[in-house]
């Protein structure tokens, strides 16, 4: 079994990759890891690309402040997703440009708002739920997140960004960075006939 030290070196190590490669940015983001009964979750108001190690907060599975620094204001968020799936470790949430662009768009129909363009986007996201707008920290948004997490890995948070599950942290930072290249994508093929694939063709790699 890991030892804590290693669990927070992971976390920070995330942190470092996603802020150095632009994933997000200045102080927004936040990354949970599940140790033990508890929650380590990055702090409010530090930043991906210096927070440390030991600057991580614990929380309950509630999303309680057990010890540690002030967790993020977003806490309660990685907490009802984790106890919505006790089959996954690690929760990742940025404000990545085009998820984030994405979110901020008027769709007809918030079930999934990217359809699977891709045979990677299948696989490792599956479907994107848009969730009706909260202000950051808004804690009316626990519940729904809770529900939605049951049956998805990932959401999408309107005007707002991406938040994405996984069995660890890189699984987790896979399912993002996928996201947020098929966003990409998405957004470039905007005004243009896309062949997305079948229902059937996703269901076969959905999971590999």
């Amino acid at each position: 079994m890991s030892s804590e030290r290693k669990v927070r070196e992971s976390v920070v190590d995330a942190a470092r990759s996603i802020f150095n490669r632009g994933l997000t940015h200045g102080r927004t983001g936040n990354i949970s890891v599940r140790w033990q009964d508890s929650i380590l979750v990055t702090p409010t108001g530090s930043s991906l690309g210096t927070v440390t190690p030991d600057e991580l907060s614990l929380i309950d599975a509630n999303g309680k402040h057990i010890g540690g620094s002030k967790p993020s204001k977003e806490a309660f968020l990685h907490a009802a997703v984790l106890r919505a799936r006790p089959q996954d470790s690690a929760v990742v949430h940025t404000h990545s440009t085009y998820s984030a662009a994405l979110s901020c768009l008027d769709h007809s129909s918030t079930g999934s708002v990217i359809p699977p363009l891709t045979a990677y986007f299948a696989m490792r996201v599956g479907t994107l739920p848009l969730l009706p707008y909260h202000a950051p920290g808004d804690p009316a948004l626990e519940g729904l997140a809770e529900v939605t997490a049951r049956s998805h890995l990932a959401m999408l948070l309107s005007n707002h960004g991406p938040v994405v599950a996984g069995k660890d942290v890189a699984t987790a930072m896979d399912a993002l960075e996928e996201l947020e290249e098929t966003a990409k994508v998405h957004l470039l093929l905007h005004g243009h006939n896309t062949r997305p694939l079948t229902p059937e063709q996703a269901a076969a790699v959905a999971g590999r």
